[in-house]
């Protein structure tokens, strides 16, 4: 069956269709969460305004879009946390809207379980992208109003929220990843790339042959790239047919005039260039996801940029990593939960009640399972496939297994097992020299490799059924009061 016909991508047709970015925002303004500001400066306003609204109310703050940013011209915009939220996390997803966040993992699970299928681009002639072009010595990108994010950054951060595109030069796989760049001069960029990243891969393919490594970078595109672009996803699997499967359709591309590299047709943003082996400068630093300046500046590959391309009036999408909660861990941390979810169970793993992957772990670093106990030794299983599966083992450092009755996402609940089910020095185990990050604060420099802590927070298996009972009401009760006396837990 043509993976575009089948029924279950033709009902995902149907529901919430979106083309592009555009699209997304008249509807998140529909729904009451998208908050359009004027006048803040590239200058560490944006990003502060965007930390500080994000921290308010986590899982549920509004997009914020900048405009009449000083400097630049009216309709020269930058838009932060897209799809971090419950409400526009499903609707770039086209899901139910959830009730609450286990439901959104069951239901992306239930999705990669029954329906899901990968959709490649179709290449299309032209699109909006190509409203405007510069070539060579026109090439400006300070044309954009890239952000200052943090007071101790190197430069200024064109892509934060992008995807990185490239060409494997021996299999033909297209790669559409996630990697910060950073603004050098009007022609140059620096591209930062952690080890083991398949961007990393690809890039050094080039330098072996000592030849530059062709790039199209898209700095405002269809958040599902993005959200794409930073999930661990399999090995020459590429991010355009991932999403694509997500979205119900096809993403047009047209391929780029220097490399026929892929930019989506609907992007904001795009430039491309080479990435040069012999050619580096100071890149960083830049205050990065697990909230700390991990890294220090260091020589990088520079990108010469030879073409811009962009729409009338673009939008510049922008991420802040910072101290949890920033402005995307939300939705990182929703759907690599829900990713985790559907590895362990094609590794067989039975008995699976939920897993969150909390945002205060920088949505990868400390991740709950929640099982029904079926077996002796399942929560040990349950809590190292999780560790260790792809979804799960980049840059992680805790996994709290817990019992069917705790909510995975509920940190009162976690705590509370952790400290009434689990005996430290019996069910805390350690997996060490596990793959890492030079981002990882606790790492002061190669191999990067970091040690994780497991902990079986279950009831122990021996005496489960003997086990003191929990003292609260029951289900029935907690409904009866609800229904009641609704107007307490409005």
């Amino acid at each position: 069956m043509d993976q575009k016909s089948s029924p279950a991508t033709s009902d995902r047709r149907n529901f919430n269709r979106h083309e592009d970015l555009r699209d997304l925002l008249v509807r998140f303004q529909e729904i009451g969460e998208l908050e359009v500001i004027e006048g803040a400066d590239w200058n560490l306003e944006m990003a502060a305004v965007g930390e500080l609204v994000t921290a308010h109310n986590p899982g549920r703050a509004p997009a914020l879009l900048f405009d009449d940013i000083p400097g630049y011209p009216k309709g020269f915009r930058v838009l932060s946390g897209a799809a971090n939220s419950y409400k526009r996390l499903a609707m770039v997803l086209g899901l139910p809207e959830p009730e609450t966040a286990i439901s959104f993992v069951q239901s992306y699970r239930d999705r990669m379980k029954t329906d899901f299928e990968l959709i490649p681009p179709e290449e299309v002639k032209t699109g909006p992208i190509m409203e405007n072009i510069q070539r060579d010595a026109e090439v400006d990108i300070l044309k954009f109003p890239a952000p200052f994010i943090h007071e101790y950054d190197g430069g200024r951060y064109i892509g934060t929220d992008d995807i990185v595109i490239m060409k494997d030069p021996d299999t033909g796989w297209i790669n559409a990843a996630t990697y910060r760049i950073m603004v050098h001069d009007e022609k140059t960029a620096g591209i930062w790339i952690s080890p083991g990243k398949h961007g990393r891969f690809i890039r050094e393919k080039y330098f072996d042959k000592g030849e530059p490594c062709p790039v199209v970078v898209c700095c405002g595109q269809d958040p599902l790239l993005f959200l794409a672009g930073h999930a661990e996803i399999d090995h020459e699997l590429s991010e355009f047919d991932y999403a694509g499967g997500h979205r119900g359709f096809p993403f047009d591309v047209i391929p780029s005039e220097l490399h026929g590299l892929p930019i989506p047709s609907h992007a904001e943003i795009a430039f491309e260039g080479e990435i040069y082996p012999d050619e580096t400068r100071t890149e960083g630093p830049f205050g990065e996801f697990m909230g700390y300046y991990a890294s220090e500046a260091s020589p990088q590959p520079i990108i010469k940029v030879r073409r811009v391309y962009h729409r009338n009036d673009p939008i510049l999408t922008m991420a802040i990593p910072s101290r949890p909660p920033a402005n995307f861990t939300f939705a990182r941390g929703a759907v690599k939960s829900a990713m985790i979810w559907d590895e362990v169970e094609k590794a067989g793993l039975p008995g699976v009640a939920g897993i969150w992957c909390h945002e205060a772990g920088a949505g990868r670093m400390f991740n709950v399972i929640s099982i029904t106990q079926m077996y002796p030794g399942h929560a040990k299983q349950a809590a190292h496939l999780a560790a260790n599966c792809h979804a799960g083992n980049y840059a992680g450092r805790w996994v709290v297994v817990v019992d069917e009755d705790i909510d995975p996402s509920n940190l009162f609940d976690v705590v509370w097992a952790m400290s009434t089910r689990c005996d430290p020095p019996e069910d805390t185990e350690f997996t060490r020299n596990a793959w890492s990050t030079p981002l990882d604060s606790m790492l002061q420099g190669p191999p990067y490799t970091n040690n994780r802590g497991i902990i079986d927070a279950c009831r122990p298996w021996g005496w489960k059924d003997d086990f003191p009972k929990v003292a609260e009401s029951s289900p029935e009760w907690k409904e009866k009061v609800r229904a009641k006396y609704p107007h307490l837990f409005e």
